[in-house]
């Protein structure tokens, strides 16, 4: 029998514990790496491993006999890139070719300059704007050369701004912050400028279907249409609907003072470098996920946001 056996790396966060979750769904025993499992266990029931991302030996140890790696760490607050996305990827690499196991990684628009935009294909050009789109680039590179080995396998599925259930440190939570019932809503883009979401238990979902399909490519990439925000207030008006109030105010993001406060403060400071996907249409082509599953997994609009904000504690 198949093993299947499931390392998450990152499975407190936003797309690390919708997978997690879904692959327990699906009978994948999962396990998950923490620097203290003791803080988290009770709220997030899976195999707990006592490690760090960024010890090579930790992830050897809790990756032992796992088919499949998910690769959903990130340094918390965009902060520290530079120094700490790359050892961690490379300490993934080298326990998925230790234990033959395919890579999941979850990609992201970073990687794609204003050369591919307002539609961006799965086989487009990357070539980034910014430092960390230059870094996003660099895991990608890896993780091709990793499938490019004999026994090297990886799945990309990129998507647009997350939202869901459990998500943080994410745009959606500029619109409405989390704990109290919104007065208003902050939308970063301007009104007639397509904006792409991705619903958390959407791309879970959509990452295990193409999991479980046979015929993947060593390297497989795949983009998610997720949702299509085609003027700015698709998902502005679906929060009011969630809310019962289509009065609520939208105000625009005062990306002035950002700019100002940038300077001092870091995580404002790479926030402000990610401006320019506000400030045009940026719309991720889903056309080789289609032609493999013949569908996307979508939940409807309202569900989505209002799970989202009861979740937040926002209703």
């Amino acid at each position: 029998m198949e093993r299947k056996i499931a390392l998450v790396l990152g499975a407190t966060g936003g797309i690390g514990s919708a997978v997690a979750r879904r692959l327990r769904e699906s009978g994948w025993h999962v396990r998950a790496l923490h620097r203290a499992p003791d803080r988290v266990a009770a709220r997030h029931d899976f195999e707990w491993h006592a490690g760090d991302a960024m010890v090579t030996r930790d992830v050897a140890a809790a990756a032992k006999g796992a088919a499949l790696i998910v690769h959903a760490v990130n340094p918390p607050g965009y902060r520290d890139w530079d120094r700490l996305v790359l050892p961690m990827l490379d300490n993934t690499i080298a326990a998925a070719r230790a234990n033959d196991a395919r890579i999941l990684f979850p990609g992201t628009v970073y990687n794609y300059g204003r050369d591919a935009f307002p539609d961006i294909a799965e086989d487009a050009p990357q070539h980034p704007n910014t430092r960390k789109g230059a870094i996003r680039v660099e895991m990608e590179r890896r993780l091709r050369a990793f499938a490019e080995t004999e026994a090297g396998r990886v799945l990309i599925v990129r998507a647009g701004d997350f939202f869901g259930p459990g998500a943080a440190n994410n745009w959606f939570a500029q619109l409405v912050p989390a704990g109290k019932r919104p007065a208003a809503i902050t939308y970063p883009g301007r009104r007639g400028v397509g904006h792409q979401w991705a619903y958390l238990p959407d791309v879970a979902e959509t990452m295990v279907q193409l999991l479980e399909t046979d015929g993947l490519d060593a390297f497989a990439s795949f983009h998610m249409e997720g949702v299509w925000d085609a003027d700015g207030t698709t998902m502005t008006d679906a929060i009011c609907r969630a809310l019962g109030d289509p009065a609520v105010p939208v105000r625009k993001t005062p990306w002035w003072v950002m700019r100002l406060i940038s300077p001092f403060v870091p995580t404002l400071r790479e926030v402000f470098k990610m401006k320019y996907l506000w400030d045009r249409p940026v719309r991720l082509v889903n056309g080789r996920l289609r032609a493999m599953l013949g569908h996307e997994p979508r939940t409807s609009l309202d569900d989505a946001v209002r799970t989202t904000l009861r979740g937040m504690g926002c209703l």
